[in-house]
């Protein structure tokens, strides 16, 4: 779905770089200091209008949560939704994840989430996928040992893709869910997506693996 202009995200985004930061570069391997803490960074790919984050960062206060949001339009919504309650373990960066080495050194996340992603069902579309395996690449490098890529999706098509893709790169599989509402996860906590979908009776899959 095509997001809104909005003429006043710049300037929303430089208003609050404290939360947005605009040069997430220069906190490569700094992270930790930015939080002020040495808990563990998690980080969310595409993270949309901010539900699911801002649900797992009050469910797991002891966590330094990111979210990487390409869509100027779209993060800034997130920013507002989530500032309303004024976290301190949420940090948002409007980049692309094609990036996501200049943002962060090896082993620095020990957790990373692809949430409903564009499944770019086209052929000639395959490598913007982000369970491409140039990706994968990327995700190992800034992966802790035994960091955990967890994968959301109700795009079956990109579910079958992702797990040849995740199995062909020699990841290890620690779940694969084939109707994840079935087994009414307590810890699943559900992106606007995901609570549009499941409403429609749709299936959601879930992937955890391991490099």
């Amino acid at each position: 779905m095509r997001q809104r202009n909005k003429p006043w995200a710049d300037d929303f985004l430089r208003e609050n770089a404290h939360f947005i930061i605009p040069d997430p570069a220069s906190k490569r391997g700094r992270w930790a200091d930015v939080f002020g803490n040495s808990n563990p960074i998690f980080v969310e790919i595409g993270t949309g209008k901010g539900q699911f984050i801002a649900g797992m960062a009050k469910q797991y206060p002891d966590v330094n949560f990111i979210g990487i949001e390409l869509a100027k339009s779209v993060i800034v919504t997130a920013a507002q939704k989530i500032m309303e309650t004024n976290p301190d373990n949420i940090l948002l960066i409007n980049e692309n994840a094609e990036e996501l080495e200049s943002i962060f050194a090896n082993d620095e996340i020990a957790q990373l989430y692809l949430n409903f992603s564009d499944p770019w069902p086209k052929n000639r579309h395959e490598k913007r996928r982000l369970t491409y395996y140039t990706f994968l690449k990327r995700y190992r490098n800034v992966l802790q040992e035994n960091g955990e890529l967890i994968f959301k999706t109700d795009n079956r098509g990109l579910f079958e893709y992702s797990l040849v893709s995740f199995s062909e790169f020699g990841m290890t599989f620690k779940e694969v869910n084939l109707n994840l509402h079935a087994i009414e996860d307590p810890m699943n906590v559900m992106t606007e997506y995901e609570e549009k979908f499941s409403a429609k009776g749709q299936t959601i899959y879930r992937c955890r693996s391991v490099f």
